[in-house]
């Protein structure tokens, strides 16, 4: 059985590998509320791959030319609306408008408005596509200018009353975006595939945990500085780094023999670039700076935990290979970096020449 285990990982590999190309999966849509006085504003943001797949529209991205849209505004309308409930405490019909292409974001934005002046509470259920078991909605509510209340809707918990002249506490924030960011570490496969090939070679206790402390250090520094909008590089550029990133560590592992472990080093350099990835799903939820911080926090304590979740999982399965049968662990480790490399090698080509074509 043992002499098979190798196959066995690898083969785990290559299916956690296939989840999906890119390096943050779109299982994402928003809505933003604004409350005013002559009712309540509001904005949803659909990914053109999920609102493709239920019309049955090839390519996706023909949804973001000017000439589609007029003609699918009733499509998409007549998708979503029965899934999207917005209402106050008084009864008014969702009143839709106009369906724009924002190419940027991948996405179509619809708009509406609910007819009944300063409403004394709003009452939200959405789950915009149950096809996809782990879609999520992410709410911003606005009143009087200011962010009031955040909120990530699934398949499991996807409604809520809010009060106008009510605001969200600290705990609340932490309490939605700390699940967020343990989340989105999990349904990065690439983010996983880095991880698990700085594991590969093992070590000491101590050794793990600088190279895990290099890797929060890296990205928590540059996931603070896009989302802040302090420093943003283009996509382009950062999700073929990330793949680079995976093709390092799985090709250092090969030929470094015994020489100088580089881990901690690498898990620094390249957290640098994998924070920016992780930074993405804050952008997209358009939130002002004023609104960042303890979201900020919580969704990188998020990413932390899941880390640390992945970290133990996986060193301790490789630590009992190796007590069990060094041979085998030796083959483990081999065989895990060539399926690493393979899986960086083929990131790295389809978010070069083929962006967006996943």
């Amino acid at each position: 059985m043992f002499r098979r285990f190798p196959a066995f990982v690898a083969l785990a590999v290559v299916l956690l590998a296939s989840r999906g190309a890119a390096a943050h999966p779109a299982p994402f849509s928003f809505l933003d509320l604004v409350v005013r006085g002559d009712g309540v504003h509001g904005t949803l943001v659909l990914h053109v791959v999920d609102v493709a797949y239920e019309l049955g529209i090839a390519p996706a991205e023909r949804l973001l030319e000017p000439d589609e849209i007029a003609p699918t505004r009733d499509r998409v309308i007549a998708l979503v609306g029965p899934r999207l409930r917005v209402r106050t405490d008084v009864e008014a019909p969702i009143e839709w408008q106009a369906m724009e292409p924002a190419a940027d974001r991948h996405a179509v934005l619809l708009r509406f408005r609910i007819p009944v002046p300063s409403p004394g509470a709003l009452y939200v259920r959405t789950h915009a596509f149950p096809y996809d078991p782990v879609h999520q909605t992410f709410v911003n509510i606005y009143e009087e200018g200011q962010l009031r209340q955040q909120l990530i809707f699934n398949a499991k918990s996807g409604e809520y009353v809010f009060y106008t002249g009510t605001t969200q506490g600290a705990l609340a924030v932490m309490r939605t975006f700390i699940p967020s960011g343990i989340h989105h570490i999990m349904i990065g496969p690439d983010h996983v595939l880095f991880l698990i090939g700085l594991l590969l070679l093992g070590g000491s206790w101590l050794s793990l945990v600088k190279i895990v402390t290099a890797f929060t250090l890296g990205h928590s520094v540059t996931l603070s500085l896009a989302a802040l909008g302090i420093v943003m590089p283009s996509p382009r550029l950062i999700e073929p780094a990330i793949a680079l990133s995976i093709v390092f560590v799985g090709a250092d592992n090969l030929v470094r023999g015994g020489g100088r472990d580089v881990r901690a080093w690498a898990a620094l350099v390249f957290g640098l670039v994998h924070g920016f990835g992780f930074a993405s799903v804050l952008r997209e939820f358009g939130l002002p700076p004023q609104a960042l911080g303890w979201s900020l926090f919580s969704f990188n304590v998020g990413v932390e935990v899941g880390q640390l979740v992945i970290v133990l999982l996986v060193a301790t399965a490789l630590e009992l290979v190796r007590r069990r049968n060094q041979v085998v662990g030796h083959r483990v480790a081999w065989a895990g970096s060539i399926v690493v490399i393979a899986a960086g090698t083929y990131w790295f080509v389809e978010r070069v020449f083929f962006p967006g074509g996943a």
